[in-house]
């Protein structure tokens, strides 16, 4: 059984690659102090570069769990991640509210993807 840790600290793995499948910690923005939209793009951004990172990418995305500070952003967060996600590849998905680890916090976001063959 092969595991392999990509940036690993003391308290977690940016990604977990296992079986063919990356597991991603959570991602936050860029800007902290960014509205919504700002805060959802780059979030994003850090998602698809850690993919490509270990040889995937949207189109490859199993899983999405967001989890968002107040769901009167869901409109704002969704009209981001509809335009990011591509036609044909929804991952499964949940979205939540959820109390956030620094209150500047909008929207975190974590993703399970298969490894492309």
């Amino acid at each position: 059984m092969s595991i392999q840790r990509y940036e690993t600290g003391a308290r977690m793995s940016r990604v977990v690659v296992h079986n063919n499948t990356a597991y991603l910690c959570g991602q936050v923005a860029e800007d902290r102090n960014a509205d919504i939209t700002h805060q959802t793009q780059t979030m994003l951004a850090k998602v698809d570069d850690l993919l490509a990172s270990v040889g995937s990418d949207r189109e490859h995305i199993l899983s999405a769990t967001i989890y968002l500070k107040d769901m009167s952003l869901f409109a704002d967060m969704n009209a981001v991640w509809d335009n990011w996600v591509p036609a044909g590849f929804a991952p499964a998905r949940a979205c939540v509210q959820a109390q956030m680890a620094s209150p500047e916090l909008l929207v975190e976001i974590s993703v399970i993807a298969a490894i492309k063959a």
